[in-house]
């Protein structure tokens, strides 16, 4: 699969040159690069901890600029500047070691010819689905994903000068099962499993689709890392949804060929490489395959037990994860407990605390300050006895 993957990448390099984004240099220097030391497995003074969903709709400030701007989810995300804002509240607010830039995984979709939209009260809407395979040549797939979603990377390069070196960047993007699920069902839940029918009655047709996507994660990764992301992750938000016979078959493959891919054209094109992060939400059954195709950093949901988790991931990967977002609701005592448990047990070494999946938007950002600020001082004060 990666053979054939890389074939059909050169053959599509030759009929048209890609566009590369500048490799931006001088940026500020990194003040705190805590969290890229621990994705490498090297000694760290605490856990460095962000947060998935950090930027966004639980914070009164995003709510305030979004409609002091009048604009909408999409707008916000193609306007560098906007996004470029919005990434940076959360900083100012809390003692994050990390950012993530403020976008969205549908951007791919929407680069292929798909139209996507939010809607107040009805959630994503897409201008057309795939109902069938014939419905593939809708799809603009020849399209250059560096040059359709270039505000995606003017708002990296902005963003890492605005931060100041203050902590890392994260890029990110959804990967290719997940993408499929919401290009066929029109979003992460859906009465009827038409995606998944999709890959036992078009598995041809299946296959063809991830590898496309596939190819265009990649594009856009590289993209994110010249343009100044110093770490990124690929979310698989619906892995779960598949048995281990589906997820070896239609998701791992093509997580792995993104790791792979990614790092195989950054070392041909001579840029640093960084740290890499796979999620695939709810795939307990995956961990181990998962710390095994070229991916830095696992990130865990809140269903995994951490101490089976580090025994499945090994000494060479690190564990990032995985507070259930809902005890963001919980006592401030009884919070300040799962953190210090959740630690102990994942250990000081390898490991980036984090939730197990992003903050609900109806959570109290004292709640979130609690949890950072817990991090730090259970995580120093273990380092210390260590």
């Amino acid at each position: 699969m990666i053979g054939l993957l890389y074939v059909r990448r050169e053959e599509f390099r030759k009929k048209k040159k890609m566009a590369a984004p500048m490799i931006t240099q001088f940026f500020p220097p990194l003040k705190n690069d805590l969290i890229l030391r621990a994705a490498r497995g090297e000694k760290v003074e605490r856990v460095p901890v962000w947060l998935m969903r950090q930027a966004g709709r639980y914070l009164p400030e995003y709510n305030a600029y979004k409609k002091e701007h009048s604009a909408d989810f999409f707008k916000t995300v193609q306007t560098p500047s906007m996004a470029c804002e919005i990434t940076l509240q959360p900083l100012r607010r809390f003692d994050l070691d990390a950012a993530i830039i403020f976008s969205d995984i549908l951007v791919i979709p929407q680069a292929l010819g798909m139209e996507v939209d939010i809607v107040e009260g009805k959630g994503v809407v897409f201008s057309f689905l795939l109902e069938t395979p014939d419905d593939l040549e809708k799809l603009n797939t020849g399209t250059d994903v560096v040059r359709e979603l270039h505000y995606v990377m003017e708002a990296i390069t902005l963003t890492r000068h605005q931060i100041g070196g203050q902590c890392p960047l994260f890029g990110f993007s959804g990967a290719p099962w997940t993408l499929m699920k919401f290009m066929i069902d029109g979003g992460s839940h859906s009465p009827l499993p038409k995606a998944r029918k999709w890959l036992m009655k078009y598995p041809k047709q299946s296959h063809k689709l991830l590898a496309l996507l596939t190819s265009k994660v990649i594009d856009y990764l590289v993209a994110q890392i010249k343009a100044g992301a110093q770490i990124v992750q690929v979310f698989d938000s619906c892995a779960g949804e598949l048995g281990p016979i589906q997820f070896n078959k239609f998701s791992l493959p093509y997580l792995k060929d993104i790791a792979y891919g990614v790092k195989d054209i950054l070392s041909k094109e001579n840029v640093e490489p960084v740290p890499m992060v796979v999620f695939a939400k709810d795939a307990h059954f995956a961990i181990e395959d998962l710390g095994k195709i070229g991916y830095e950093v696992v990130s865990l949901d809140w269903t995994q037990k951490p101490l089976h988790a580090r025994r499945l991931l090994g000494a060479k990967v690190t564990a990032q994860g995985n507070l259930d977002p809902t005890f963001l609701y919980a006592p401030q005592d009884e919070l300040k407990h799962a953190v210090k448990d959740m630690l102990e047990k994942f250990g000081t070494t390898r490991y980036i605390a984090n939730l197990g999946h992003g903050i609900h938007k109806d959570t109290d950002p004292e709640n979130v300050k609690v949890f950072i600020d817990a991090v730090h001082s259970y995580s120093e004060d273990m380092i210390a006895r260590e």
